[in-house]
C-alpha cells in the first residue's frame, strides 16, 4: 500500500447532487490533499461521460469501471474520495474503502437534489417518465439501508452551503482516531 499522505482517506458518498465533488474539492483544499473523483477518474479513463458509458455500455460495465477506479483509489491513504451515488451497494466497494478511509454520507431531500440536478438528461439513473423528484425519492428509499451500513458519519446537506458541509464534516473527522494526521487537527 502506498501513502500519499498521513492519515485515512476521507470518502465522501451519497445520491447525485448531493455535493459530494463540491465538498470533496473543498475538504481536500483546506487538509492539503489530493482528491480523486471516481466518475471523473471512470471519464479520464475511458474517454468519455458517465452519460455515456452508462449508454453505450450499460449499468454493470459502468459498475465494473466504477469498482475498478475504487480499488486504485483505495491503495492509498491520506486523499479526499468522492465516489458515486451507487458506489456503496457493492459490499466489496464499502470493504476497499474502509480499508484506508472512512465514509461520510452526504444526504439531501430529492426535491432539493432535483433542483441541483438541473437537466436531468446528463444523469442516467433519471431517465425515464418519471418526475427527477420522484425517481431520487425512489433511488434514496432504494438505497438508505445501504447508505446507513456504510457510512461513519451521516451529514444532511439540504438546506448547507459546501462551506458548512466541509465545516461539519472536518468538525466530525477531528474527533476520529487516524482519520487527520497531527498536523491537519489544528489547534
Amino acid at each position: 500500500m502506498s501513502l500519499l499522505t498521513p492519515g485515512r482517506n476521507i470518502v465522501l458518498a451519497g445520491l447525485m447532487a448531493t455535493g459530494k465533488s463540491t465538498v470533496g474539492r473543498l475538504i481536500a483544499e483546506r487538509l492539503g490533499r489530493p482528491f480523486a473523483d471516481t466518475d471523473e477518474l471512470i471519464e479520464k479513463r475511458t474517454g468519455s461521460s458517465v452519460a455515456d458509458y452508462f449508454d453505450q455500455h450499460g449499468e454493470r460495465a459502468f459498475r465494473e469501471a466504477e469498482a475498478e477506479q475504487i480499488r486504485r483509489v483505495a491503495a492509498l491513504r491520506g486523499q479526499v474520495v468522492a465516489v458515486g451515488g451507487g458506489a456503496v451497494l457493492a459490499p466489496t466497494n464499502v470493504t476497499q474503502l474502509r480499508a484506508t478511509g472512512d465514509i461520510v454520507l452526504l444526504d439531501a431531500d430529492p426535491a432539493a437534489l432535483a433542483e441541483r440536478v438541473g437537466d436531468a438528461r446528463s444523469r442516467p439513473l433519471l431517465a425515464g417518465d418519471a418526475p427527477p423528484a420522484q425517481r431520487l425519492a425512489e433511488l434514496r428509499d432504494a438505497r438508505t439501508s445501504e447508505y446507513s451500513r456504510a457510512a461513519a458519519f451521516t451529514i444532511d446537506t439540504t438546506d448547507r452551503t459546501p462551506d458548512e458541509i466541509a465545516d461539519a464534516v472536518l468538525e466530525w473527522a477531528r474527533t476520529q482516531s487516524g482519520l487527520l494526521a497531527r498536523d491537519e487537527l489544528g489547534p
